[in-house]
């Protein structure tokens, strides 16, 4: 048995579609799942990872492509990667009320497990389970926004946490060793991003161990490759400085 297929038809399937209108047209795109969000915060950059096809629809579902003529009118080109890159950027993701509420259960799970992963109490240096940051995040009734990264939102979220509870982010341990020359001076102007030094030895050269808030991690690696023209050296020796042992705070 034959079927006819129409050739400006083509069917697609686990599609995130994407659209605008224009000149009272409609445009679509159709996009991988998961992706769209993705491309919009920067984390994903490869087209092609998040295209299914560089093709312009006037309905996805229906597999109809749009005509050369309606693309040149509603955006002065027929280039269609350059048009699916427009439709990406200012498109709406059309999703169901029931991919809507299973995405952003996700994402709200998301964000407080990189919340659980980066924080601890101060008081204790204990991190907390994800179960209470996902309370406390219901909390302060916060609302996950689909266009934002998680990894944006979880920064929003130890902002509002700090309102609320003795939460902050854990701290990385790091070594500085820095020629004595330049050393005394540096360690003047790294004294307010470094929140503990924990030891220091003036021999050959000026060794620092200390805790800082991660966010001043590249403030310090350029202060340090600037003042001593590369030969000083940082070294991470913990992304966290946590008490050890499995106790976590419920």
């Amino acid at each position: 048995m034959s079927i006819f297929t129409p050739t400006n038809q083509i069917r697609l399937t686990n599609v995130a579609v994407v659209r605008v209108k224009r000149g009272g047209k409609r445009f679509e795109i159709a996009c991988y799942k998961n992706k769209v969000v993705g491309w919009r915060s920067g984390v994903e950059k490869d087209l092609d990872e998040v295209l299914q096809t560089h093709s312009v629809f006037v309905n996805v579902s229906k597999g109809q492509v749009a005509k050369k003529e309606d693309l040149i009118s509603a955006f002065g080109t027929d280039d269609q990667t350059e048009i699916c890159k427009q439709i990406l950027t200012k498109g709406e993701v059309q999703v169901s009320d029931k991919e809507r509420h299973t995405q952003l259960e996700q994402m709200f799970r998301d964000i407080a497990t990189i919340v659980a992963d980066k924080c601890v109490n101060p008081e204790t240096k204990r991190p907390y389970t994800v179960i209470l940051i996902e309370r406390a995040m219901k909390d302060i009734h916060y609302s996950v926004k689909p266009n934002k990264s998680t990894k944006q939102q979880a920064l929003e979220v130890i902002r509002q946490l700090k309102e609320k509870m003795k939460i902050e982010r854990a701290h990385m341990r790091l070594r500085f060793i820095l020629p004595v020359n330049e050393g005394k001076k540096l360690k003047e102007k790294l004294k307010p991003l470094m929140q503990v030094v924990e030891s220091e030895d003036y021999s050959q050269q000026l060794e620092i161990v200390c805790l800082i808030d991660p966010g001043c991690f590249r403030e310090i690696d350029e202060l340090i490759k600037k003042e001593t023209k590369g030969k000083g050296s940082l070294e991470v020796l913990s992304l966290k400085d946590v008490e050890e042992g499995d106790e976590k705070l419920e």
